[in-house]
């Protein structure tokens, strides 16, 4: 072979020139032991709290015990496929989320890998946003004033919703409380027509933590058939799902909601239920040899749901100028926490936790669900923190005394069960209690539109359903708002518009076809 010396040395040359050493340090540990979900790690010596760490074979963990000798961590796979003795990396971020508008539509897991069988999600290294962040200061919100409009006639009448608010949804299991969650989703396509492109759109965010996949399916499913699905995230840890997935869940789905918030939109979030949830940090923390404290829960449960509900806000419109963090002014993220109780009692730990956090509650009753009030919403002791400033005016000043007259008719409804003699003005109450109840029933997946709200509740109110047989209220309901819609359409868009109570013109209007639709029904 021959071999030319200049051949050689110019390959050599070149070569050289292109020749780069990337150079660069690894934080690298050794797993000892591993078990349950749990692995120690040593030698991660830079290691920080709630880090992404690699295992060989591609699993995934989190640092959460930071000790003198050794980090445990939380797997994020399958703990079959790690051993003692394999190597683990440290990435140098704290966990992360995909977020923003390709997440729409979607079903992810906590990590935000898609789980639909659509295919990858397609955001880049950009959207990714660590899941715990600080929530907003006291100069970066501002007071919550805008409605957040459920579609429940109940709830938007007398426990009304704000855009930034935290509503906790609290029953026993099988009152409704994941109904109400999808009926508020589909609610949400009467603010920019279910297009997510649309800055008035609300955004939804439903977390799925410890449910049953086969219910999850159903939601998505429902959502789907209702065009619901284009501008909802649903972010999925079922029951399968290690525990530690669980309890990571809800703040995956808070930082893809504050992403929407942080650009000037307006998100309600979802996390369904926060019960399960604690469950769920409880076995980790045990299995981290965390000491145990009430009903074996860690000494920092409250944190766990504090830090998350505190992040829902409504920013100050000059929110950037404060902190460059926030791109726009004026979005809003809303919190709608679910907690499931035993047999009605609130008084639990994680209830009583969770209803110290939140701005107001909704109980849900199974006595009232039993029969046949749905939404068993239980008026009595549900409460809103923001009240009338959540509502249009017309609703405020229609709605104003329907707690007070359904808090009496239950009242008077106990004592007159004791006797047969009552007097005309008790008679007049108990008549127009039972009509109020019946105009607050609603079906399921079947949301109201608010100007239709106020139609109904006014004629409730105003006495014009106390001739009209208990039985026919629903039939009533119907064939009023129809025929008030197909005689009168502007009166829909003058509610929503009126600065104070409806319009002398309109009440007219309203009694009139009263009027016109009892005489049918009779």
């Amino acid at each position: 072979m021959d071999l030319r010396p200049a051949e050689v040395t110019s390959i050599l040359e070149k070569e050289i020139e292109e020749f780069s050493q990337d150079s660069g340090m690894q934080s690298v540990g050794t797993v000892l032991s591993v078990g349950d979900g749990v692995a120690r790690v040593y030698g991660l010596d830079d290691c920080v709290m709630n880090e992404l760490l690699e295992f060989e074979g591609g699993v995934r963990g989190v640092a959460l015990n930071l000790e003198e000798d050794n980090v445990g961590c939380v797997l994020l796979g399958s703990a079959t496929e790690v051993k003692e003795g394999q190597q683990v990396k440290g990435t140098g971020r704290i966990i992360s989320v995909p977020t923003g508008d390709k997440l729409l539509g979607r079903v992810v897991n906590a990590l935000g890998d898609a789980v639909d069988g659509k295919g990858p999600l397609g955001t880049s290294e950009s959207d990714l946003r660590p899941i715990e962040q600080d929530a907003p200061s006291v100069v970066e919100r501002q007071p919550v004033d805008q409605p957040l409009q459920t579609g429940i006639k109940a709830i938007d009448a007398m426990i009304p919703i704000g855009r930034g608010q935290r509503e906790l949804i609290i029953g026993d299991r099988q009152t409704g409380k994941t109904a109400l969650l999808v009926d508020t989703i589909l609610s949400q396509k009467t603010t920019g027509g279910g297009d997510p492109t649309n800055p008035e759109q609300v955004l939804c965010i439903y977390v799925a933590v410890g449910q049953k996949q086969s219910t999850v399916v159903d939601i998505v499913r429902r959502l789907e058939s209702e065009d619901a699905m284009k501008y909802t995230i649903v972010v999925s840890a079922s029951a399968i799902d290690e525990a530690s997935m669980q309890y990571l869940a809800c703040y995956a789905g808070c930082a893809m909601g504050e992403r929407f918030r942080d650009e000037g939109r307006h998100v309600v979030i979802f996390y369904d239920d926060l019960y399960k949830q604690a469950l769920a940090y409880r076995q980790v923390m045990l299995l981290l040899r965390r000491p145990p404290g009430r009903e074996a829960f860690p000494g920092d449960v409250f944190n766990l749901h504090s830090r998350l509900l505190e992040r829902a806000a409504k920013l100050a419109d000059n929110a950037p100028e404060i902190n460059p963090r926030f791109s726009a002014g004026g979005g809003t993220l809303t919190a709608l926490p679910v907690v499931e109780t035993q047999e009605g009692d609130v008084s639990a730990y994680i209830p009583t936790n969770v209803i110290s956090i939140t701005d107001g509650q909704i109980f849900l009753e199974g006595n009232l669900f039993n029969a046949g009030i749905r939404p068993a919403v239980n008026a009595g002791i549900s409460v809103s923190r923001v009240g009338g400033a959540a509502q249009i005016p017309p609703m405020k000043k229609t709605a104003g005394s329907l707690r007070l007259d359904l808090a009496q008719f239950r009242e008077l409804q106990a004592f007159a069960q004791f006797g047969s003699d009552l007097d005309k003005a008790t008679q007049a109450k108990l008549t127009r209690g039972e009509r109020l109840v019946e105009i607050l029933k609603q079906g399921q997946y079947r949301p109201v539109e608010v100007a239709n709200q106020v139609m109904i509740i006014y004629a409730g109110t105003s006495g014009a359903l106390d001739g009209i047989p208990v039985s026919k209220v629903g039939e009533f309901e119907a064939q009023f708002i129809d025929y008030v819609n197909d005689t009168h359409p502007e009166v829909a868009q003058q509610i929503r518009d009126a600065k104070k109570d409806i319009p002398a013109e309109v009440k007219t209007i309203l009694d009139a076809a009263a009027k016109t639709v009892t005489a049918q029904i009779a």
